[in-house]
């Protein structure tokens, strides 16, 4: 074996699937939760989209399934039915090797329950799906868990933010007490604890630190809206880019429709994502993209999250979200697999607060703007802000080096007031003489 997995001692089909993937060696996430997953024990790893953290449960797993045993094994859980269809494609891709041996199904919202009913009668070792469905064959008592060994709970705190966590305690209460949860996430909110606490005791926590908030090779646009319409300006940086591919990202489903209309209107092949699509839209958008029938992708943070769409050159906020670990997500979307990308967000003053969160954060911008098509530098974004913290701080420093005496004569204040300035004029040549 040419790769590094080998010190896990994977059965034949997983070293040969891992062989034909041209994985070499484990990821920082894999190389910690594989030997605990296998050791048996719970575990929680926090780390952000792209880490491998896929693998890092699904070897594991795959290793420890009896294929002799016909039954319910281990159930995966995802928040959107996109992911769950990209866990369940990864499972075939690895169990093709197995000659069969290891059977998986999918369940998720949008298809036909009877149908999934159906393929029931002989139970799956693994099932993946959205919490909904997989709760709904469980109640009809077609889907038996209690045999199960495993549950996974994938980007849970996506779950939380969806309502899914329900769902997803429905389930894990019909699993045995000996259950080993296994619980993904990029953060973990104060609102998920109650859920960990009530089926983990003890669990191994991992927590993979990204190497940087973001990828090395984004560049960081910052474009101001200013007085101008905030559609044509984005065609008009549209065009400009002429993207391989481009993500438009918006923070709601009507404002996805009403953007991805009028960049139709304006003569670009838009492409949608958002959960207001029905089931049969939803796959046939994904498999449109993936066949880059679309060069642009109008998307709610839904596809910020776990979808992995290949060739994403540029990312465009149209909106900046509101909580700003989505800015993350939704930039991690392109610079992958060491390519490069531009992540651009158009911004007006209300925004100035969250750009100024996101810089102290260490995302570096470059402020620019387009104009006749041209791209030119607006210089730094912050200088002002920057500009207003010195002059608070020389502020400060003159106050208390002017204090106010115990015993005051008339004219005190005029006194104190001339005092400071002159402290404010020497702070200010001594900056400009420092620089």
């Amino acid at each position: 074996m040419s790769h590094q997995f080998h010190k896990f001692s994977f059965k034949p089909f997983i070293s040969q699937a891992i062989e034909a993937s041209g994985f070499h060696e484990p990821t920082e996430i894999q190389e910690k939760m594989i030997p605990t997953i296998l050791k048996g024990e719970s575990a929680i790893g926090q780390s952000q989209t792209g880490t491998g953290k896929t693998h890092s449960f699904l070897l594991p797993i795959l290793q420890k399934i009896q294929p002799e045993k016909q039954a319910v094994q281990a159930v995966i859980t995802a928040p959107t039915r996109e992911l769950a269809q990209q866990i369940y494609k990864v499972i075939m891709d690895i169990t093709k090797y197995a000659n069969d041996e290891i059977s998986a199904r999918l369940f998720i919202g949008g298809t036909d329950k009877q149908r999934s009913i159906t393929k029931l009668k002989s139970q799956p070792h693994i099932v993946v799906g959205t919490p909904g469905r997989i709760n709904d064959l469980v109640k009809e008592q077609a889907l038996m868990i209690h045999t199960a060994n495993f549950l996974v709970v994938d980007e849970a705190d996506l779950m939380l933010d969806m309502g899914f966590i329900f769902d997803v305690d429905q389930i894990a209460g019909r699993m045995p007490e000996t259950l080993q949860m296994l619980v993904f996430s990029a953060t973990l909110p104060e609102k998920l604890k109650p859920f960990l606490k009530k089926y983990m005791e003890n669990p191994v926590y991992t927590h993979v630190q990204p190497k940087q908030l973001s990828a090395e090779k984004i560049q960081h646009v910052l474009v101001p809206q200013k007085s101008r319409d905030k559609l044509n300006l984005l065609v008009s940086m549209l065009k400009s880019y002429n993207p391989y591919l481009a993500i438009v990202f918006t923070n709601t489903k009507a404002k996805a429709e009403e953007v991805a209309k009028q960049l139709n209107e304006a003569g670009l092949k838009v492409g949608r994502i958002h959960g207001d699509l029905s089931p049969r839209e939803r796959k046939q958008q994904m498999k449109q993209i993936r066949n880059l029938e679309f060069q642009y992708i109008v998307a709610t943070d839904l596809a910020a999250r776990g979808i992995d769409i290949e060739g994403i050159s540029h990312v465009i906020n149209y909106e900046l979200p509101k909580d700003l670990d989505f800015y993350i997500h939704r930039t991690g979307r392109t610079a992958r697999a060491g390519h490069s990308g531009i992540a651009a967000t158009i911004y007006t003053p209300s925004d100035e607060d969250a750009i100024t969160k996101l810089d102290k954060m260490g995302i570096v911008f470059n402020h620019q703007d387009i104009r006749k098509g041209e791209w030119i530098d607006l210089g730094e974004f912050n200088k002002r802000s920057k500009r207003q913290r010195k002059s608070d701080s020389i502020d400060e420093k003159a106050k208390t080096m002017v204090r106010k005496r115990k015993k005051v004569k008339p004219g005190y204040k005029k006194k104190m007031k001339y005092e400071m300035e002159q402290i404010k004029k020497r702070e200010r040549r001594k900056n400009r003489q420092n620089k």
